[in-house]
């Protein structure tokens, strides 16, 4: 054994001896080797999962179930779907990218190959959904809860101002920006859809917002400086992303000491019909979990404000979060 692995596996001696080798047993076999290599790239879903890997549901449940009981992964319930993604516990994640790390480069390659082509169809029915309903995308989302009860806490949650520079991560037809770009001296709008872009520059042209920037582009990286915005928001996109997390920590990223992320997405449900008819990927989010991001992201959650929901049921969730001057000095 190379020193360096040697010396990478002695970490683990701060785990007790039958919890390590109960760690490397559940790792030890191939298909959980191809398992915890795609969980490191995104969470994914049983059905993804056997898709990619070729194999029937139950026998890629019973290695998630090994795995799971040996602390590498976490299972976590999304309405009747069930989502796995690997262990926040240190230890644990140490012990799995040694292991990835002494896998052999093209191991595992074919896998990722068939994870884009499900990425893939994923951006493509996302996208074909976004260009149909972007004319109508306010009038739908006002199906799901009134939005002008939203935007009301909203403005109180966020304050009146003024902002150096507001970033709306996937920011649809441009309504945050309606709201909030006349309260800042330069507003950013990104998404990738440029149907969206066209209705958003539309929008921002008729609330008369000025030095408003318009671009395509990906949540999942921005491109935009570290530290550049006081308020960045992202308004009801999580639950779109397979990474939210992922979303979450480069808008943290752009936050500037003494600047607020606002989220604004919705609690947890069982509206099943939502992933199929309006391609929603996550059924709400508990608060533990994006509080969890968020500090993860070096920011300050306050107590999110959870909204009366309408008659179907859905409830929105503002979350909202700070840098702390001092966090980002001592960073």
């Amino acid at each position: 054994m190379p020193n360096h692995i040697r010396i990478s596996l002695y970490d683990y001696m701060n785990l007790s001896a039958d919890q390590t080798v109960e760690a490397l047993r559940a790792a030890g076999e191939p298909t959980r080797l191809r398992i915890l290599s795609l969980l490191a790239a995104e969470e994914l879903s049983v059905m993804e999962m056997s898709r990619i890997l070729d194999q029937s549901q139950p026998r890629v449940s019973r290695h998630l179930k090994l795995m799971t009981d040996a602390g590498l992964i976490e299972r976590f319930p999304d309405g009747a779907r069930v989502y796995y993604r690997l262990s926040h516990d240190a230890q644990a994640r140490r012990l799995i990218d040694t292991v990835l790390d002494i896998l052999a480069e093209d191991a595992g390659e074919a896998d990722h190959r068939r994870l884009d082509e499900v990425r893939k169809d994923r951006e493509e029915a996302a996208a074909s959904y976004f260009e149909q309903v972007a004319p109508q995308w306010d009038r739908l989302r006002s199906l799901y809860v009134s939005e002008s009860a939203v935007e009301a806490a909203l403005e109180k949650a966020i304050g009146p101002g003024p902002f150096e520079r507001v970033v709306d991560l996937g920011t649809g037809s441009g309504r945050m920006l309606t709201l909030f770009g006349k309260k800042a001296k330069m507003s950013v709008g990104l998404d990738l859809s440029q149907n969206m872009l066209n209705i958003a520059r539309t929008n921002v042209t008729k609330a008369g917002v000025e030095q408003v920037e318009l671009r395509h582009g990906d949540i999942f990286a921005t491109r935009l400086p570290a530290a550049s915005a006081d308020l960045v928001i992202v308004h009801q996109v999580l639950h779109y992303l397979s990474d939210p997390a992922a979303a979450v920590a480069e808008a943290a990223r752009l936050v500037s000491p003494g600047g607020r992320l606002v989220i604004i997405d919705f609690a947890p449900h069982d509206f099943e019909h939502m992933r199929e008819a309006h391609q929603h990927r996550r059924l709400g989010f508990a608060d533990a979990e994006i509080n969890g991001w968020l500090l993860d992201g070096g920011l300050t959650p306050s107590a999110p404000i959870a909204l009366p929901h309408d008659a179907e049921g859905l409830t929105v969730t503002i979350w909202t979060a700070e840098r702390r001057v001092q966090d980002r000095k001592t960073a």
